[in-house]
């Protein structure tokens, strides 16, 4: 599958603060409608262990933007490809009357961490193998979690029954008949089919011609000692963390190919 972006224009309401002018010099290149990111930059920049754990600043990284008010629910930070590809997505939903909102983004190791802490203290009361699964139904541990690559969005809501009926239900079947074209995929489907991991989530979208690379990255070169300093990490092995949830993606997911660079 091939995936194609489209040019697009953004309009940036800048400040004199110092974050504004970090969004006007990486925007820069989407002046018109000829022009679009540029990825040779991205190409250049070479993919670290730090990286696919979690373990950078992405709001000072170089391929990192924060995304406009217009498609966010708070301060949100995305690679800087996988947002002009939202952006795509997002003019195309409107133009059908859909509206996408992005409610959660990329997300550190300290961040991931900080989410799963919150829940080990709060499910206190079961073993720490119970304790660790029932934190994984639907939260990474840190170091583990496609969150850190700046790659995968929640879109509108984090409760799978808001896209059961109504207004959800409109959102979601839209997504599922056209985010491939903008190579967004729901990667955490329906485990009747097998799929092992996290349960289904249908607010959870990843940029497959990007996390792909990452994943393959993250599958080569860690393993479980760089999963480490957090409550239960000890349990990562014995829970087959790796093949099991970090490779616990849709099947559709798991055959795609990105282009050859």
């Amino acid at each position: 599958m091939t995936f194609k972006l489209f040019p697009i224009v953004l309009f940036i309401t800048l400040s004199s603060c110092v974050q504004d002018k970090k969004l006007e010099h990486k925007m820069s290149s989407i002046e018109s409608e000829s022009n679009l990111i540029e990825t040779d930059t991205i190409k250049s920049i070479e993919i670290t262990k730090d990286f696919v754990l979690g373990k950078f600043d992405y709001k000072n990284h170089e391929l990192f933007i924060k995304t406009n008010a217009t498609h966010t629910s708070k301060h949100i930070y995305l690679n800087v490809e996988v947002y002009e590809a939202f952006v795509n997505m997002y003019n195309h939903a409107e133009k059908d009357s859909i509206q996408l909102k992005i409610v959660s983004g990329t997300r550190n190791f300290a961040e991931q961490k900080a989410i799963w802490e919150r829940k080990w203290e709060k499910y206190q009361n079961l073993n720490p193998v119970s304790r660790a699964k029932k934190i994984l139904e639907y939260s990474s541990m840190p170091s583990t979690s496609r969150h850190h690559w700046g790659t995968d969005i929640d879109l509108n809501s984090l409760s799978n029954s808001y896209f059961e009926s109504g207004k959800g239900k409109k959102e979601y079947k839209w997504l599922v008949e056209n985010a491939n074209n903008y190579g967004f995929y729901q990667v955490y489907t329906d485990k009747s089919s097998g799929r092992t991991g996290y349960n289904l989530e249908r607010w959870h979208w990843s940029y497959m011609p990007l996390s792909i690379k990452y994943l393959t990255f993250y599958n080569n070169q860690v393993d479980y000692s760089d999963i480490s300093g957090f409550d239960g990490s000890e349990l990562a092995e014995a829970l087959n963390i790796i093949p099991n949830y970090v490779n616990g993606i849709s099947e559709d997911a798991k055959q795609l190919k990105y282009p050859k660079e």
